[in-house]
Protein backbone atom coordinates (compact mmCIF):
# COMPACT_ATOMS: atom_id res chain seq x y z
CA UNK A 1 0.00 0.00 0.00
CA UNK A 2 1.16 3.54 -0.76
CA UNK A 3 2.57 5.07 2.44
CA UNK A 4 1.01 8.45 1.54
CA UNK A 5 -2.45 6.92 1.34
CA UNK A 6 -4.54 7.54 4.48
CA UNK A 7 -5.54 4.53 6.55
CA UNK A 8 -9.09 3.20 6.68
CA UNK A 9 -9.38 4.61 10.20
CA UNK A 10 -8.30 8.08 8.99
CA UNK A 11 -10.81 7.88 6.10
CA UNK A 12 -13.63 6.96 8.48
CA UNK A 13 -12.69 9.87 10.77
CA UNK A 14 -12.84 12.21 7.79
CA UNK A 15 -16.38 11.02 7.01
CA UNK A 16 -17.38 11.64 10.64
CA UNK A 17 -16.02 15.20 10.33
CA UNK A 18 -18.06 15.79 7.16
CA UNK A 19 -21.22 14.44 8.81
CA UNK A 20 -20.71 16.87 11.70
CA UNK A 21 -19.89 19.70 9.31
CA UNK A 22 -23.14 19.01 7.41
CA UNK A 23 -24.99 19.67 10.67
CA UNK A 24 -25.82 16.18 11.87
CA UNK A 25 -24.61 14.18 14.86
CA UNK A 26 -22.23 11.39 13.73
CA UNK A 27 -22.92 9.62 17.05
CA UNK A 28 -26.67 9.21 16.50
CA UNK A 29 -27.90 5.68 15.87
CA UNK A 30 -28.60 6.07 12.13
CA UNK A 31 -25.11 7.42 11.43
CA UNK A 32 -22.96 5.19 13.65
CA UNK A 33 -21.99 2.83 10.81
CA UNK A 34 -22.08 5.45 8.05
CA UNK A 35 -18.33 6.21 8.05
CA UNK A 36 -17.47 2.53 7.50
CA UNK A 37 -20.17 2.22 4.82
CA UNK A 38 -18.90 5.30 2.98
CA UNK A 39 -15.33 4.00 2.99
CA UNK A 40 -16.50 0.63 1.62
CA UNK A 41 -18.51 2.45 -1.06
CA UNK A 42 -15.44 4.51 -2.00
CA UNK A 43 -13.45 1.29 -2.39
CA UNK A 44 -16.00 0.19 -4.98
CA UNK A 45 -16.49 3.61 -6.62
CA UNK A 46 -12.75 4.12 -7.11
CA UNK A 47 -11.54 0.55 -7.64
CA UNK A 48 -10.06 1.54 -11.01
CA UNK A 49 -6.96 2.98 -9.38
CA UNK A 50 -5.74 -0.50 -8.46
CA UNK A 51 -6.04 -1.96 -11.97
CA UNK A 52 -3.75 -1.69 -15.01
CA UNK A 53 -6.14 -0.91 -17.91
CA UNK A 54 -3.68 -2.16 -20.54
CA UNK A 55 -3.70 -5.67 -19.06
CA UNK A 56 -7.24 -6.32 -20.35
CA UNK A 57 -6.23 -5.70 -23.94
CA UNK A 58 -3.06 -7.80 -24.04
CA UNK A 59 -4.81 -11.09 -24.78
CA UNK A 60 -5.86 -10.87 -28.41
CA UNK A 61 -6.95 -13.16 -31.21
CA UNK A 62 -5.26 -13.18 -34.61
CA UNK A 63 -7.34 -15.99 -36.19
CA UNK A 64 -9.99 -13.74 -37.69
CA UNK A 65 -10.20 -15.06 -41.27
CA UNK A 66 -8.89 -11.69 -42.41
CA UNK A 67 -11.68 -9.67 -40.74
CA UNK A 68 -10.81 -6.01 -41.21
CA UNK A 69 -14.10 -4.15 -40.83
CA UNK A 70 -15.33 -2.00 -37.97
CA UNK A 71 -15.81 -3.68 -34.58
CA UNK A 72 -18.26 -1.80 -32.33
CA UNK A 73 -19.42 -2.39 -28.77
CA UNK A 74 -22.15 0.09 -27.95
CA UNK A 75 -24.26 1.07 -24.97
CA UNK A 76 -21.65 0.14 -22.36
CA UNK A 77 -23.28 1.52 -19.21
CA UNK A 78 -20.90 3.07 -16.71
CA UNK A 79 -20.93 4.97 -13.45
CA UNK A 80 -18.17 7.36 -12.55
CA UNK A 81 -17.64 10.37 -10.29
CA UNK A 82 -16.83 13.95 -11.18
CA UNK A 83 -13.43 14.99 -9.90
CA UNK A 84 -14.73 18.48 -9.12
CA UNK A 85 -17.69 17.65 -6.86
CA UNK A 86 -17.47 13.85 -6.31
CA UNK A 87 -20.97 13.65 -7.79
CA UNK A 88 -22.01 10.69 -9.96
CA UNK A 89 -21.62 10.65 -13.73
CA UNK A 90 -23.89 8.04 -15.30
CA UNK A 91 -23.77 7.22 -18.96
CA UNK A 92 -23.04 4.98 -21.91
CA UNK A 93 -19.87 4.50 -23.90
CA UNK A 94 -19.74 3.39 -27.52
CA UNK A 95 -16.36 2.01 -28.59
CA UNK A 96 -15.23 1.00 -32.06
CA UNK A 97 -11.98 0.06 -33.71
CA UNK A 98 -10.68 -1.07 -37.09
CA UNK A 99 -8.45 -4.09 -36.45
CA UNK A 100 -5.13 -4.37 -38.23
CA UNK A 101 -3.98 -7.88 -37.37
CA UNK A 102 -5.83 -8.87 -34.23
CA UNK A 103 -9.03 -8.44 -32.27
CA UNK A 104 -9.76 -8.45 -28.56
CA UNK A 105 -12.59 -10.16 -26.68
CA UNK A 106 -15.53 -7.79 -26.36
CA UNK A 107 -15.70 -8.13 -22.58
CA UNK A 108 -12.21 -6.61 -22.46
CA UNK A 109 -13.51 -3.41 -24.03
CA UNK A 110 -16.26 -3.20 -21.40
CA UNK A 111 -13.68 -3.83 -18.67
CA UNK A 112 -11.50 -1.04 -20.05
CA UNK A 113 -14.42 1.39 -19.82
CA UNK A 114 -15.10 0.15 -16.27
CA UNK A 115 -11.50 0.63 -15.07
CA UNK A 116 -11.26 4.23 -16.25
CA UNK A 117 -14.77 5.08 -15.04
CA UNK A 118 -13.91 3.80 -11.54
CA UNK A 119 -11.59 6.78 -11.04
CA UNK A 120 -12.31 10.45 -10.41
CA UNK A 121 -13.01 11.81 -13.87
CA UNK A 122 -14.05 14.44 -16.28
CA UNK A 123 -15.83 13.01 -19.29
CA UNK A 124 -13.40 14.44 -21.81
CA UNK A 125 -10.46 12.70 -20.12
CA UNK A 126 -12.40 9.43 -19.77
CA UNK A 127 -13.13 9.47 -23.52
CA UNK A 128 -9.49 10.10 -24.41
CA UNK A 129 -8.14 7.49 -21.98
CA UNK A 130 -10.30 4.73 -23.47
CA UNK A 131 -9.41 5.61 -27.06
CA UNK A 132 -5.71 6.17 -26.40
CA UNK A 133 -5.30 2.87 -24.53
CA UNK A 134 -6.94 0.85 -27.31
CA UNK A 135 -4.79 2.66 -29.86
CA UNK A 136 -1.55 2.05 -27.95
CA UNK A 137 -2.13 -1.60 -27.05
CA UNK A 138 -3.99 -3.01 -30.08
CA UNK A 139 -2.39 -0.73 -32.70
CA UNK A 140 -5.53 -0.83 -34.89
CA UNK A 141 -6.09 1.19 -38.06
CA UNK A 142 -8.40 3.44 -36.08
CA UNK A 143 -10.32 3.91 -32.83
CA UNK A 144 -13.59 5.72 -32.13
CA UNK A 145 -15.14 6.42 -28.75
CA UNK A 146 -18.35 8.33 -28.09
CA UNK A 147 -19.61 8.86 -24.56
CA UNK A 148 -22.94 10.33 -23.52
CA UNK A 149 -23.62 10.92 -19.85
CA UNK A 150 -25.53 12.90 -17.28
CA UNK A 151 -23.56 14.69 -14.60
CA UNK A 152 -25.17 14.92 -11.19
CA UNK A 153 -22.93 17.89 -10.39
CA UNK A 154 -25.06 19.79 -12.91
CA UNK A 155 -28.44 18.08 -12.59
CA UNK A 156 -28.82 17.95 -8.78
CA UNK A 157 -26.82 21.01 -7.70
CA UNK A 158 -25.53 24.26 -9.17
CA UNK A 159 -27.54 25.08 -12.27
CA UNK A 160 -30.05 22.19 -11.67
CA UNK A 161 -30.66 21.13 -15.27
CA UNK A 162 -32.04 17.56 -15.15
CA UNK A 163 -32.25 15.85 -18.51
CA UNK A 164 -29.15 17.57 -19.91
CA UNK A 165 -26.48 15.18 -21.12
CA UNK A 166 -22.93 15.66 -22.34
CA UNK A 167 -21.55 13.95 -25.45
CA UNK A 168 -17.85 13.60 -26.12
CA UNK A 169 -15.93 11.80 -28.84
CA UNK A 170 -12.39 10.80 -29.67
CA UNK A 171 -11.57 9.67 -33.20
CA UNK A 172 -8.13 8.31 -34.06
CA UNK A 173 -6.59 6.94 -37.25
CA UNK A 174 -9.09 6.01 -39.95
CA UNK A 175 -12.02 7.38 -37.94
CA UNK A 176 -10.40 10.81 -37.87
CA UNK A 177 -9.02 10.76 -41.42
CA UNK A 178 -11.84 9.07 -43.36
CA UNK A 179 -15.30 10.69 -43.13
CA UNK A 180 -16.92 7.52 -44.55
CA UNK A 181 -15.48 5.35 -41.78
CA UNK A 182 -16.50 7.89 -39.15
CA UNK A 183 -20.06 8.03 -40.56
CA UNK A 184 -20.24 4.21 -40.55
CA UNK A 185 -19.32 4.14 -36.84
CA UNK A 186 -21.79 6.89 -35.96
CA UNK A 187 -24.56 5.11 -37.88
CA UNK A 188 -23.77 1.85 -36.07
CA UNK A 189 -24.22 3.53 -32.67
CA UNK A 190 -27.35 5.38 -33.82
CA UNK A 191 -25.73 8.82 -33.93
CA UNK A 192 -25.59 9.43 -37.69
CA UNK A 193 -26.73 13.03 -37.24
CA UNK A 194 -23.84 13.88 -34.90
Amino acid sequence: MDSARPTREEAEKAVRVLLGWAGDDPDREGLLDTPARVVRAYEEFFSGYGVDPEEFLKRTFSETEGYDEVVVLRDIRFESHCEHHLAPIIGKAHVGYLPKRRVVGISKIARLVEVFSKRLQIQEKLTAQIANTIDQVLEPRGVAVVIEATHQCMTTRGIHKPGASLMTSRMLGAFREDPTTRREFLAMIGKSGV
